[in-house]
């Protein structure tokens, strides 16, 4: 059974769930490229056909400095085939690795330089939606948004994206082009955004496309330490000293699970989906996964009901959560610490 769609702001239609590329990049360990497309093919076969990247993801080539890139070659072989089937999400603004003090850039000169990069390594004529990943600081996001809607003059980019943004940066954006969707980490255990930004796009007519739904895979249960200790989060309290202490929230998912016949990442997707009920805006989560059977188990997730009861004790969950979600020391990095 294929998965139906949704409708996210600005008339940009996508699978009603989809696909976290950054899945498919050596950020979590190896990866091997012909695997990572047949899951890609997987996903697109099962109606997840949303599908999202950047250029920062992958692994730098030596010698080079910039985005890697590679990530979109690698969704760029599965659009050779399939471009037809597929709304795809890209971004730009991210110029190293992801650490702190992370240099940013959104620029005229350099938006449309990234753009052209990115259709090149796409091997596509045009982005479905092209997202701002992180904002210059400096910078009036006026401006890179403005530049952002040339793009969009220009046929090169249908709709525009924001993510990790603020409020009052999604109100300044929204006043220079319509935004067709806001990405951040959200989850039942990281729900800053819900403050303010999810009010914002709600009211801007945004949809919502929450990164790390599964919380980087730990509210699925089967994330180990030891696979913690081998990739981007091995020093991130959340997963490291309080990773026992996290363990009850884990429990709390696997419960309602077990009272639904839907596994733990079903449970925590569902959560979103109701969520996004409640609160009155389209949500489409993107997790990602190297497992082609795990894109089925993801894609099963838009069934599963929850009742009131369940969904007010997964309501609770945040209470539970021991460390914070961002990843670097700068608190400028997620859009709750600029807030």
């Amino acid at each position: 059974m294929s998965v139906s769609t949704m409708e996210l702001g600005d008339g940009l239609t996508v699978s009603r769930i989809g696909f976290g590329g950054m899945a498919l990049s050596d950020v979590y360990g190896e990866t091997n490229p012909d695997d990572a497309l047949r899951t890609l093919h997987q996903a697109v076969d099962r109606g997840v056909t949303f599908i999202d990247t950047a250029d920062v993801y992958g692994e730098p080539r030596p010698g080079t400095e910039g985005p890697a890139g590679t990530n979109e070659e690698l969704i760029g072989r599965l659009l050779a085939d399939r471009r037809d089937e597929v709304q795809l999400a890209t971004k730009f603004g991210i110029t190293g690795e992801v650490t702190d003090g992370v240099a940013t850039r959104g620029d005229r000169a350099y938006v449309r330089a990234a753009c052209e990069a990115s259709l090149r390594r796409l091997g596509t004529d045009v982005i479905d939606l092209y997202y701002m990943h992180r904002r210059q600081l400096d910078l009036p996001i006026e401006e890179t948004v403005g530049a952002m809607a040339e793009l969009v003059a220009a046929g090169k980019v249908r709709h525009l994206g924001l993510s990790e943004v603020t409020a009052t940066e999604l109100r300044a954006a929204a006043a220079v082009h319509p935004i067709a969707a806001i990405q951040s980490e959200w989850s039942l255990w990281s729900r800053d955004v819900e403050a303010r930004v999810v009010p914002a796009a709600r009211a801007a007519g945004a949809g919502f496309v929450p990164y790390s739904p599964l919380g980087r895979g730990f509210l699925t249960g089967t994330l180990t330490p030891e696979r913690v200790a081998g990739g981007m989060l091995r020093d991130h309290p959340r997963f490291t000293e309080h990773f026992a202490a996290n363990q009850r929230v884990v429990d709390l998912v696997r419960e309602v699970g077990e009272e639904t016949g839907a596994s733990p990442a079903q449970v925590a997707l569902a959560w979103l989906y109701a969520q996004g009920e409640a609160l009155g805006l389209p949500v489409v989560p993107i997790p990602g996964t190297r497992s082609a059977k795990r894109v089925s188990e993801n894609a099963g997730a838009v069934e599963v009901r929850l009742t009131a009861e369940q969904k007010a004790r997964l309501d609770g969950a945040a209470d539970l959560v021991q460390g914070g979600r961002n990843l670097t020391t700068s608190a400028d990095w997620i859009s709750s610490g600029r807030e």
